[in-house]
């Protein structure tokens, strides 16, 4: 029908017929359905919107992504032309073993008080006493404002030598909770704050005091939104220990620095120094991770 209404016409433009359906047209059709299907695998395989995705999904992306990092690593050392000798180092094994656990046990201890004494520090920024306020502000500001490294040689030097405190990994954990508590009690704040005032004046309208308005209102709110922020300085203070080896505390960063100084196998010492700084950190964003995931969805 549709031909002989195009022949009634006069055909297509320039005078001619319709056009022979050949092969070529229908193979035309088929390699476009093909890369429609191509490209929704592709689709599937490689984009998502974070919900809902498979597991062999993201077993694909993972192994893809590794096989990415270890070809790069293998291509930077390979243009290096140099041997690695591991040998060296794992005749230090148990130092850098001993090492490792001590940071650990210094980061968990630091973590507790720090949180602790950032919780104290931020609730006390919102108190009515002035010079509370002062005393905390000035706190905060003095150990933002000056470099770890500092901080741990006066304390050391100066602090605990008139306190007369001996204990090394006591000191450490002294320094770094104090060091990571003011960047708390900031996080601390700021999630206060952002809770609405309108929030508060409900609770006050309806009755509640002012710790049952923390503890039902403020607190259930603020943990989700400083979880993030907590993380970062969680990782933080896990690599920030590595000064206390200033101070002789012999903990991972030093153990990697001694068996350096005796083997002169550099890369060979600070390689599985930042493997194991991973495997610290590693933990510690996955649990945050799953908690951010609970609290949202209980709130």
């Amino acid at each position: 029908m549709i031909a002989r209404i195009l022949e009634k016409n006069g055909g297509f433009a320039g005078g001619k017929g319709m056009p022979e359906i050949t092969g070529d047209c229908l193979w035309g059709q088929d390699m476009s359905g093909r890369m429609a299907k191509v490209k929704e695998t592709m689709k599937y395989l490689f984009l998502s919107d974070g919900k809902d995705v498979p597991v062999q999904v993201w077993v694909l992306n993972i192994g893809l992504v590794a096989i990415g990092i270890a070809w790069g690593v293998w291509t930077c050392f390979s243009a290096l032309g140099y041997d690695l000798l591991w040998e060296n180092v794992w005749n230090y094994r148990s130092n850098m073993i001993q090492g490792f656990f001590t940071t650990i046990a210094i980061t968990l201890v630091s973590l507790i008080f720090s949180l602790v004494l950032g919780l104290f520090v931020g609730l006390a920024r919102k108190s009515g006493i002035i010079m509370l306020r002062i005393l905390c502000r000035v706190y905060i500001e003095v150990v933002r404002g000056t470099p770890l490294l500092v901080q741990v040689l006066v304390f050391f030097y100066v602090v605990a030598h008139a306190a007369g405190i001996d204990n090394r990994f006591f000191v450490g954990v002294c320094i770094m909770s104090t060091f990571s508590g003011a960047y708390i009690a900031e996080i601390v704040r700021s999630g206060i704050e952002s809770i609405p005032g309108s929030q508060l004046e409900a609770a006050r309208s309806l009755g509640l005091t002012q710790v049952q308005t923390y503890r039902y209102i403020v607190f259930p709110q603020v943990i989700t939104r400083i979880l993030p922020p907590l993380t970062g300085q969680a990782a933080s203070l896990i690599k920030d220990s590595s000064l206390l080896s200033i101070i002789s505390i012999r903990e991972f960063t030093m153990a990697a620095r001694e068996v350096n100084a005796n083997t002169f196998s550099t890369l060979e010492s600070y390689i599985p120094l930042a493997i194991g700084y991973l495997l610290i950190t590693l933990p510690i964003s996955f649990i945050t991770a799953r908690m951010e995931k609970r609290y949202k969805h209980a709130s």
